[in-house]
């Protein structure tokens, strides 16, 4: 599933190509959605904005795209004359004079009155968004430390879009890693240094993996693997998705568990309790 870091470069992407834009033809695959389409259609497209891991697009009239990516949507940019992808089912087309913005796979499509959306059942519920404007790590640490969330599992919080909003699966195990917390620790039972560690590995990792295109390992140790030859899968991450590999920093195994539905990797000797 796509996390903060990824809806965010696709953010950029679409801002570069349709923000400012007419959109020319606004087309949904989904029926109930055609009225809404014929209302954006010819709208001045405003602003294009990353919610979490939902996108929100901003026209003129006052009304929002609502789209949660989920598991397999993706935004791509085509040119005009460019078919679309066939082996994946498109889900919503923006057509401007510069260009076409399609969404495909995507399944939560939702058309809102701009200034309502803030209270959509998802939206709503965000917590801090380590990737938003002017958000600090200190801003972390004093979500970490509110006494709500204490008697709950970090790891289980790391899923929690109402703690820290974007992280996902990937993120939650590399940031488990980076700030050497067990998978079963309560928020309760880390130190306070235990905590401002969480907090920047939390904000480090996700504005790294944005800048870097999905790498959240070190990235000498990920430039040296690449030199070597290594795919991007194997070089991305500390832990995550590596079941059975060697630990980059103590060379023992990597581990493969589940909490909260979720498949987790951790390092049992960088993690210990």
């Amino acid at each position: 599933m796509p996390e903060g870091p990824e809806i965010k470069r696709a953010a950029d992407q679409l801002t570069r190509a349709i923000q400012g834009q007419l959109a020319l033809l606004v087309e949904f695959a989904f029926p109930q959605l055609q009225s809404q389409a014929l209302l954006l259609t010819g709208q001045l497209i405003q602003r294009v904005e990353p919610r979490g891991k939902a996108m929100l697009i901003h026209f003129a009239n006052h009304r929002s795209i609502y789209s949660h990516n989920q598991l397999y949507g993706e935004w791509a940019i085509l040119e005009h004359g460019e078919p679309p992808r066939t082996s994946v089912q498109l889900r919503i087309a923006i057509h401007t004079q510069r260009n076409i913005a399609v969404l495909y796979s995507a399944s939560s499509i939702e058309v809102w009155p701009t200034a309502r959306i803030k209270e959509h059942p998802y939206i709503a519920r965000l917590g801090v968004e380590l990737l938003a404007v002017g958000i600090t790590q200190k801003e972390v640490l004093t979500l970490i430390n509110q006494p709500r969330f204490a008697r709950k599992s970090v790891a289980g919080l790391l899923l929690d879009q109402g703690f820290l909003a974007g992280i996902g699966n990937y993120l939650r195990s590399e940031i488990l890693f980076v700030a050497r917390i067990h998978p079963d620790v309560r928020l309760s039972a880390l130190s306070a240094a235990q905590r401002a560690t969480l907090a920047k590995a939390a904000f480090d990792l996700t504005h790294q993996s944005y800048q870097t295109s999905g790498i959240t390992n070190d990235l000498y140790i990920a430039n040296r693997m690449k030199a070597a030859g290594d795919s991007f899968s194997r070089y991305r991450h500390w832990v995550f998705d590596r079941d059975g590999e060697i630990c980059h920093v103590c060379c023992n195994a990597i581990k493969r568990i589940d909490v909260s539905g979720r498949g987790l990797y951790w390092c049992p000797h960088c993690q210990s309790q």
